[in-house]
């Protein structure tokens, strides 16, 4: 930017207070002065500085004076507060499905909606953590042209791909595209997840985002077949398990006391439950299953059991009887 201009000098002025003030660190009318003459080449006195201020206020920029010391003006309610963009960067930094140009990227931007001084503390919570992060960038604008497909009405198609074990990708069906009629995007367990109309087969299914490729939004618009879902993407989140397919079925648990927060952190509080005695309980609801349901179940332990009915519990025995054999030499 070419400085120098004196007809923008209150946009120079707004300039320094947003970028270099807080109710830590206030500028005085004489430091507001220095900086407008030294950085920027315009040449005003303290009372520009108050009648500058002033338009600043009228144009709805919250301008606070600071009386004690360290006295002096700076910007008080922002757009964000700081607290608000310490968990943004936090969300960021710990998104794996974000790489890491992507995330420092995002990081800076956020930075630029606070003063320097808060984009030091900003930084300085940054943490490499000690996990993957995707490599594929793509996912990024998958994610940009799902949510214009959806405002739009429109279907998209994909290829999707899977891991090979030599660490490469190949698409699926022999590199097929999917046709699908997108609905909504659903953020779970660390992963961009597309749930979607398949206007092939006819059904609702779930896709991750970070396996599409080559996506593409048609000139068709979304059938009428899947603008007739109605799904409850709360409901959605609390029967799945990793987001793996299965048959919605009403299972009935029966558990020890400590492990109730376990399954309302899980379910949450609508279930049914009610205690058996003072030491268990028995709980109700309707879940995906799935092997990773019969996994999330087998981590807790004996503690909480499987009592039907009869025949998903034939299908966890069957699961345990599978991981069993599997350890015999």
């Amino acid at each position: 930017m070419k400085y120098g201009d004196p007809s923008l000098k209150s946009f120079y002025l707004l300039e320094i207070l947003m970028k270099r003030t807080d109710e830590e660190h206030p500028l005085s009318a004489a430091a507001l002065v220095k900086v407008l003459e030294s950085e920027y080449q315009i040449s005003v006195n303290r009372s520009t500085i108050y009648s500058e201020l002033r338009k600043i206020e009228d144009a709805g920029v919250d301008i606070v004076r600071r009386e004690s010391l360290p006295s002096g003006y700076y910007v008080g309610s922002r757009q964000f507060e700081l607290a608000e963009l310490k968990l943004l960067v936090d969300a960021v930094q710990s998104s794996k499905f974000i790489t890491q140009k992507k995330s420092a990227q995002l990081i800076r931007k956020l930075e630029s909606l606070c003063s320097r001084d808060e984009a030091k503390q900003l930084s300085s919570q940054v943490t490499v953590y000690n996990r993957s992060k995707t490599l594929n960038e793509t996912i990024y604008y998958n994610v940009d042209r799902i949510h214009s497909a959806i405002f739009q009405n429109h279907q998209i198609t994909y290829q999707y791909v899977e891991w090979t074990m030599r660490k490469t990708t190949v698409a699926r069906h022999d590199g097929a595209y999917y046709n699908v009629s997108p609905l909504h995007l659903v953020w779970d367990d660390e992963n961009y997840y597309l749930i979607a109309y398949d206007e092939r087969r006819k059904m609702i299914r779930h896709y991750r985002v970070d396996k599409m490729r080559d996506l593409v939004i048609q000139e068709d618009l979304r059938s009428e077949q899947a603008l007739a879902q109605k799904i409850d993407l709360a409901d959605f989140s609390r029967k799945t398990f990793g987001m793996f397919s299965g048959v919605d079925r009403k299972v009935h648990l029966q558990g020890k006391k400590e492990l109730a927060g376990v399954l309302l952190d899980r379910f949450g509080t609508d279930i049914f439950m009610r205690p058996l005695d003072e030491e268990t309980f028995s709980a109700t609801m309707t879940v995906t299953v799935s092997k990773q349901f019969f996994g999330w179940l087998a981590a807790i332990g004996p503690g909480l059991r499987l009592v039907g009915p009869p025949q998903v519990r034939d299908q966890y025995r069957a699961y345990l009887e599978e991981i069993l054999n599997g350890m015999q030499d």
